[in-house]
């Protein structure tokens, strides 16, 4: 279940309530549903109730308790839970993740792009600075050029969301007023390469200066870098497992004996239960915690694209890229796709290499719509 497929659900329930009188409200057009505020609180949250207490009279803590009885049992959550004032917590079910890399994988390189979209280079995408064909590395090409290094990169940028997000045209409305680059783009570009030049532009907010470093540095403290080399490393992961013969097929990521004991197996380590204590919750253990982070990420890649488009912020893909990048070495660490010395191949290592390829598929997609190489090797 995706986030759009969850606020969906929880859109149904309040209709329902509303029709069935149990609330008295006017149904929202939609809701938001996020990751939660912080880890053990299920996969996904949302302040519905909150929204709708005052409309309808009750305390926030009743109006949940409406939706999570009508929401329990729903296709695809495990568990509906009500947290602080009023907060609805969802967990989803176990075929969650499954669902999720399979999309990722059957769309490809249209992950992300509405139904009134297209990925960039699609033969009828919307025409726009770069937004058909291969991205080009270099500066914009042919045809009007605002003024500015950041102006131009942040302009062509957005005609590439714009096309994915089925919001064509838009870049002729134009964009918060950027703080100017210190440098022009030639510059830039021969000072840093052109992958470096158009991600030290795009990364900071509207109103944020441009740093520029003295010279690209070419490891993981550099989060363009880093995002290149995640991405590198799926593709070696891929050209590695092709070698043992081994495809990615989505499944459980954790062997089933192991996962909720806390041990080990030979497919790599399981989640670690901490010395001298007891049963652990497992969603406080670093790898549920490091699977969440890198399915939530994955899974809301498609609305960080439409947040970007409407706020005119392509640095909203360039943060969800890095935070991805971050979230798959994390959990990378933790589950190793392939297998590791003597290890034999197994349901998990194709279940493993599923989610890294599906991981690998949206940092190439949000790459792109920058206009920055997603590079096999590094």
């Amino acid at each position: 279940m995706t986030p759009a497929e969850l606020s969906r659900t929880v859109l149904r329930s309040v209709r329902g309530a509303v029709e069935e009188q149990e609330l008295s409200v006017t149904v929202p057009a939609r809701i938001v549903v996020g990751p939660p505020p912080r880890p053990g609180c299920g996969d996904y949250a949302s302040n519905v109730a909150l929204q709708l207490a005052g409309p309808a009279g009750r305390p926030a803590r009743e109006v949940a308790e409406i939706l999570r009885k009508r929401l329990a049992g729903s296709a695809g959550i495990a568990r509906v839970e009500i947290a602080g004032p009023g907060f609805l917590n969802f967990t989803l079910g176990d075929g969650a993740l499954v669902a999720l890399v399979r999309e990722v994988l059957a769309r490809g390189e249209e992950y992300g792009a509405s139904s009134a979209g297209r990925a960039p280079g699609s033969t009828d995408a919307v025409a726009g600075p770069a937004a058909n064909g291969p991205v080009a590395a270099g500066p914009m090409a042919n045809g009007p050029v605002p003024a500015g290094a950041r102006e131009a990169v942040v302009a062509e940028a957005l005609a590439r969301i714009d096309a994915v997000a089925g919001t064509p045209g838009r870049e002729a409305v134009g964009h918060p007023a950027l703080v100017p680059a210190p440098y022009d783009l030639a510059t830039l570009t021969a000072r840093l390469g052109s992958d470096e030049a158009r991600w030290v532009l795009l990364r900071p907010a509207a109103h944020d200066r441009v740093r520029v470093p003295e010279r690209p540095v070419q490891r993981e403290s550099n989060p363009r870098f880093q995002v290149q080399y995640a991405h590198a490393r799926v593709r070696a992961l891929l050209r590695n497992a092709g070698d043992l013969g081994l495809v990615s097929e989505p499944g459980d990521v954790w062997p089933s004996s192991t996962a909720a004991a806390g041990g080990s197996s030979s497919a790599g380590p399981a989640p670690e239960q901490a010395p001298g204590h007891g049963a652990t919750d497992p969603s406080a253990l670093p790898g549920p915690q490091a699977l969440q982070a890198l399915r939530t990420l994955l899974a809301t890649y498609p609305s960080v694209i439409d947040v970007a488009a409407r706020l005119r912020a392509p640095d909203r893909v360039v943060r969800h890229l890095e935070a991805t990048a971050e979230a798959f070495f994390r959990w990378h660490d933790v589950c190793p796709p392939l297998p590791v010395g003597e290890q034999k191949p197994l349901a998990v290592h194709r279940a493993r290499l599923a989610l890294a390829e599906a991981a690998g598929t949206v940092l190439a997609n949000g790459l792109r719509l920058l206009g920055i190489s997603a590079p096999a090797h590094l």
